[in-house]
């Protein structure tokens, strides 16, 4: 079903709601779907459905994606604040910024995805392919902690491969043919590598 109400309305609420309901879902889901709550790449996905989803075009989808992944922010901590008793101070502080200014750049390049992804034209299936990509990248880094003391190898593999499968079923789901699929696919080989890397550069 297509969003059709004005950007500068949905984009704060649909904000407020991911950041309250991930709270909810972390405290209250068992793992490994509750990993999800923690995940950069589900954030990421959450903003390109927001935009492809939508009828509108790139200067309004930008800003709102980016919009809904900061108010996403204080939103979160605004749940733990009144969930579990954490910090007020939590929902302005230097952790909060930083996690603010990434969804700036999250938003930016996976808002713009979701409208390229739905438009004819060279762009449009490697678009496509940015979902599944990220929660690629985000599956490989978490085997890449295989063999560390500090995580258990059974939770590794289990929330690696539940962020595989979302990732081919996205491509399932919202490519328009198989031959559609199969090329997003090979897409997201490359885009994963690249995610991959930055993830790997920006959390060590």
């Amino acid at each position: 079903m297509m969003i059709k109400r004005h950007a500068a309305v949905v984009a704060p609420v649909a904000g407020f709601l991911l950041g309250f309901l991930d709270f909810v879902w972390i405290k209250y889901v068992p793992y490994p779907f509750a990993g999800l709550g923690n995940s950069m790449a589900a954030w990421a996905v959450a903003a390109f459905l927001l935009t492809h989803l939508s009828r509108w075009r790139l200067p309004a989808a930008v800003p709102a994606a980016i919009v809904c992944l900061v108010v996403a922010v204080p939103s979160y901590y605004l749940a733990a604040a009144l969930i579990q008793g954490d910090d007020w101070s939590n929902l302005t502080n230097t952790t909060a910024i930083l996690w603010m200014g990434s969804g700036v750049i999250a938003g930016a390049v996976f808002g713009a995805g979701g409208v390229l992804a739905r438009r004819p034209g060279p762009l449009r299936l490697p678009a496509l392919a940015l979902p599944a990509a990220v929660l690629f990248a985000e599956g490989v880094r978490e085997l890449t902690r295989l063999g560390d003391p500090n995580y258990q190898t059974g939770d590794l593999v289990a929330y690696a491969a539940l962020l595989a499968v979302l990732g081919l079923g996205l491509i399932v789901l919202l490519a328009r043919s198989w031959r559609d699929r199969l090329i997003a696919l090979a897409w997201s080989i490359p885009l994963t590598a690249g995610g991959w890397l930055l993830l790997a550069a920006t959390f060590r």
